[in-house]
Order: structure tokens, then C-alpha cells, then sequence
């Protein structure tokens, strides 16, 4: 979706000489052969890993997911929806469950990723943005949990080498806020579940906390590529 973009990772990408080639599925665009690039990121969208058939375009989507990691092992990163696909794809399961998280959660890490390469000098003191009503349940077969909050179990996980996924949002920068708000029904959902004040407050946090967060963000991108380009 056009609104679930790479968004401040356009930046740290472009200052480390990395060229994005963004394909929006839920447009009608295809999947390209994946052997012509150097890695693939799955970033988030309102629709659900289970809705095939309301999108059938997820189909295909988890055997590129599966394609790229599993053959051609490609450096891969997972957002939102692109860390539940990544699990789905493997084998794991992602359910919606009880435990939503809308705005702004302390995420900590796992005793795995504490010494983890992914999360060296990340700033986990931050809270992160979430808008998820669905998480990471069972993940795949030999994959590893590196960070979790009171609510969600999984919400970073490495499933292979080169290949890792968060459930929250680091990519988020000054317009994603108001791109979400442009989805169709999603300002309804949102207000439903957290009330106007709410809805109002979880912006004001979101734009408090931009800054820190981007920071963070930079360093965790740029822990990605040295881990999987390098």
C-alpha cells in the first residue's frame, strides 16, 4: 500500500547508496524476479495475512517471501504485516488475539538479543509505534524472538541468517501519521478502539517522539545491512 511506504529508511538507504524499487501489490503491480535484487523488505498494510481470499495477491506474496529466503537467501526485513507474512510464509502462524497495541509500547529485549548484532547499541529505552490487532503466535521452525513488550511475545525475530522482521513500526517518519488516516475505515477503527481523546493523544505522542525514534531507527538499519550485506 501506497501509505505503508519504507519511509525514513528511504533516507538512511539513500545515505548508504541503496536504491529502492517499490512495488505496491494491493495497486495491481507484480512481483518482480527476485533473483535481479539484492534483498527484499515486506512492509505493512490494513489488510490481514489470512484474507486471501479478499486479496488474492497474498498468495503469491508468501511464496516470494518464501522464494527468497528459504532459496535464493536473501537479505530480508520484515515490517507490521511483512514480519506476520514472514512467519506465515515459514510455517509459523500469526492469530489476532486480545493483546492489540495501538500507540506507543516499551519494547525490551530477549535474553537472545541482548547481545544480539541487530540490536547493538539500540536504543531500547525508547517507546516504539504500534497499530496492530494481530501478532506473531507460533513463529517458524528455528527462528529466534530478540524482543518483546508486556503485550506482544514476538516483536523482533530473526528467521534465518539474513532474514528479520519487527512487528512495530521504526520505519515511521513525518507523514506517516497522516498517511494511515487516509486508509479507507482505518480513522473509524482507530477511533473506535481508542476513543477521539485517545486517537488524538496516540498523535500527539507519535510527533513527540519522532525524533528519538528516527534516531534509533538508524541505528537499527544500519545494524541490518552490516549484518546481512557485509
Amino acid at each position: 500500500m501506497s501509505s505503508q511506504n519504507p519511509g525514513i529508511f528511504r533516507d538512511f538507504a539513500e545515505s548508504r547508496s541503496i536504491a529502492f524499487h517499490e512495488i505496491d501489490l494491493h495497486a495491481g503491480e507484480s512481483i518482480p524476479r527476485l533473483a535481479d535484487f539484492d534483498g527484499l523488505w515486506v512492509m505493512g498494510g490494513s489488510m490481514n495475512v489470512w484474507e486471501e481470499d479478499k486479496y488474492p495477491w497474498l498468495i503469491e506474496e508468501k511464496k516470494a517471501i518464501r522464494h527468497a529466503v528459504e532459496d535464493l537467501k536473501m537479505p530480508f526485513l520484515g515490517i507490521c504485516l511483512g514480519h506476520q507474512l514472514l512467519a506465515e510464509a515459514l510455517g509459523g502462524e500469526a492469530k489476532k488475539t486480545d493483546n492489540h497495541e495501538i500507540g506507543l509500547f516499551e519494547i525490551k529485549p530477549t535474553p537472545e538479543g541482548e547481545n544480539h548484532a541487530l540490536l547493538q547499541n539500540f536504543n531500547f529505552s525508547e517507546k516504539w509505534v504500534n497499530v496492530h490487532l494481530v501478532e506473531v503466535t507460533a513463529p517458524p521452525r528455528g527462528s529466534v524472538i530478540l524482543a518483546s513488550s508486556s503485550q506482544c511475545d514476538n516483536h523482533i525475530m530473526q528467521a534465518s541468517e539474513n532474514a528479520f522482521s519487527c512487528q512495530f513500526h521504526p520505519e515511521v517518519c513525518g507523514h506517516t501519521f497522516e498517511g494511515w488516516m487516509c486508509i479507507p475505515g482505518i480513522p473509524s477503527s482507530l477511533e473506535n478502539l481508542l476513543g477521539k481523546e485517545g486517537l488524538k493523544n496516540f498523535q500527539d505522542e507519535f510527533k513527540d517522539n519522532l525524533s528519538l525514534n528516527n534516531k534509533a531507527s538508524h541505528t537499527l538499519f544500519n545494524n541490518w545491512c552490516d549484518l546481512v550485506f557485509n
